[in-house]
């Protein structure tokens, strides 16, 4: 991803759900957390294409848990926002509401 570019939506829900989950922040957490936020169902494939493409732009950080016989013995993925993955949510953030800022029908006024 470019530096100071406006994440897209799907990048900006993902690293939320990450940063409020904290500790258990793995796919199904992630998905759940997204689905309650928006009020519908969110395909878990989604979910992990976007966590992998944040992954390679070093905004998130993934690290193996535990492995688990509930799993069949394999590890939940958890991730992490980076500092990197802040800063740019922080900046899509500002950019959006002074985007926002200033139109009529938002602010309760008639156009």
């Amino acid at each position: 991803m470019r530096k100071d570019a406006l994440l897209g939506q799907s990048e900006m829900l993902v690293l939320i759900a990450v940063l409020r989950l904290g500790e258990e922040a793995y796919g199904v957490p992630i998905s759940r957390e997204i689905s309650a936020e928006i009020g519908r169902d969110v395909a878990i494939a989604g979910i992990y294409s976007t966590l992998e493409r944040l992954e390679r732009a070093g905004l998130l950080k993934a690290e193996a848990g535990e492995p688990t016989a509930v799993r069949g013995g394999r590890a939940k993925t958890y991730f992490t926002v980076t500092a990197e993955g802040v800063r740019q949510l922080r900046a899509s953030q500002r950019i959006l509401q002074t985007f926002w800022n200033g139109v009529p029908k938002l602010e309760g006024r008639r156009a």
